[in-house]
């Protein structure tokens, strides 16, 4: 509906990226595929937009890290409308505090060795509502409600319907995002992703309701660990 405003969801493109690490506040860059990825995003934004019939907002909101911000500077290059990236730790994955670039293996040691601490869960990494017990850490549901919270602060502010502003964030985060704010069932989370670079759009009415507007998200296949 054109009295709608729109957002939309990219995740960042591939990345360069310790091996076994779950951190994903991990510092690194992309990798030349997913230079690649960012640029050919362009075609697929303005793809949606024309189709929609949407208007691109001149501001690009990006998640601080730099695979973000790397591929929402690629893509602003071609897209005429956009002349500035608002960066913001806000949009980041999911933190796992002090335990940040260590090792599966070292993670669950570390626990191991503290006599104040229970034994990891198996289903540690993935499990949405578990907080590893570290400090400065989050649970995947903590950075979705974040994250959330962001959409629906920026959202108030674009005050013309039919206008779209894009986000460059991580997959795991705006996925528990789209849950929080009600487009995505909680049993869909872990069967779903988010391809490279690949727009999926939300639309939010006049009174506050989020709907998928437009966009696929990537289903999952169940022998892949979800990762951001």
């Amino acid at each position: 509906m054109m009295s709608d405003r729109y957002c939309i969801l990219l995740r960042h493109g591939d990345y360069h990226q310790l091996p076994a690490t779950p951190s994903a506040h991990q510092p690194f860059g992309l990798t030349s595929l997913g230079l690649q990825q960012a640029a050919e995003s362009v075609n697929a934004i303005r793809e949606m937009v024309d189709a929609q019939g949407w208007t691109l907002h001149h501001e690009v909101h990006s998640s601080s890290l730099l695979r973000a911000w790397q591929t929402a500077s690629v893509a602003m290059e071609g897209l005429s409308e956009c002349d500035r990236i608002v960066t913001s730790d806000s949009l980041t994955e999911r933190c796992v505090g002090s335990a940040a670039n260590l090792t599966r293996e070292q993670i669950v040691a570390a626990v191991a060795q503290d006599p104040r601490l229970d034994p990891l869960p198996d289903d540690w990494k993935t499990n949405s509502h578990f907080r590893l017990p570290f400090v400065g850490a989050e649970s995947l549901m903590d950075s979705g409600r974040r994250v959330a919270d962001y959409l629906t602060r920026t959202m108030i502010q674009i005050d013309r319907s039919g206008h779209a502003v894009l986000v460059f964030a991580h997959g795991a985060s705006l996925r528990h995002a789209a849950h929080v704010l009600g487009v995505l069932p909680f049993d869909r989370i872990a069967q779903l992703s988010m391809y490279h670079a690949t727009p999926v759009a939300l639309s939010v009415s006049s009174d506050g309701v989020w709907r998928h507007a437009a966009g696929q998200w990537k289903n999952r296949h169940k022998q892949l660990e979800p990762l951001d």
